[in-house]
């Protein structure tokens, strides 16, 4: 059975800290929201990334590290691969590999996303050092799509309140109160669909 195209895209900024709140955002979600949630965490170059293996404990969705021409499927989990960056071609993923620079793989993959979902792009900063994520933000909302930011319970804030002040974030959440926050935006487009249905 193939997997339909997800009704959302979220794409999820960390770096320093973000790996507890990965966590938490994943423990609060159930597996059939109908999203595809794509993680782009600061990674060293060098460092063979564990984050997919980690990310797998706390799901029951299948989480695979993103390669060039994969497709995006709902109720799946994507990991940016290491020293690569990330971006979205129609319903596919586009892996260049080395990176361009430095800390800028989540404005990257956000600016992408929000070219490629518009309106049904989400994206999530979290706990990270720097201001990487702020303008992904930024073109997200211009396309209006939907914004988050971690609140206080980020161990690592500047990336977050980066993101905040450009004043295009709609929520400041915890993860697990992001992770409702997610339910409730995929429940509501699942409602207006069978509404026009009908």
């Amino acid at each position: 059975m193939r997997t339909p195209h997800p009704n959302f895209i979220v794409g999820i900024g960390g770096s320093a800290g973000g790996l507890s709140a990965y966590k938490s955002l994943l423990d609060g979600l159930p597996p059939n929201t109908g999203m595809a949630f794509v993680f782009v965490s600061h990674i060293f170059p060098t460092a063979n990334s564990q984050l997919a293996k980690i990310l797998s404990n706390h799901t029951k969705m299948p989480v695979m590290v993103a390669s060039t021409a994969m497709v995006i499927r709902a109720n799946h989990v994507y990991v940016i691969p290491p020293n690569a960056d990330l971006l979205i071609e129609s319903h596919a993923f586009k892996v260049i590999s080395p990176r361009s620079r430095r800390n800028e793989q989540i404005d990257l993959f956000l600016i992408s996303l929000a070219e490629a979902m518009k309106t049904r792009a989400i994206g999530i900063i979290l706990s990270g050092y720097d201001g990487d994520g702020a303008v992904g933000c930024k073109h997200i909302k211009a396309k209006g799509g939907t914004t988050f930011a971690q609140d206080t319970s980020a161990e690592v804030d500047d990336m977050s309140l980066s993101a905040q002040a450009t004043n295009c974030v709609d929520f400041v959440l915890s993860p697990g109160k992001i992770s409702d926050e997610l339910q409730r935006l995929a429940n509501f487009s699942i409602n207006k669909k069978s509404d026009a249905a009908h």
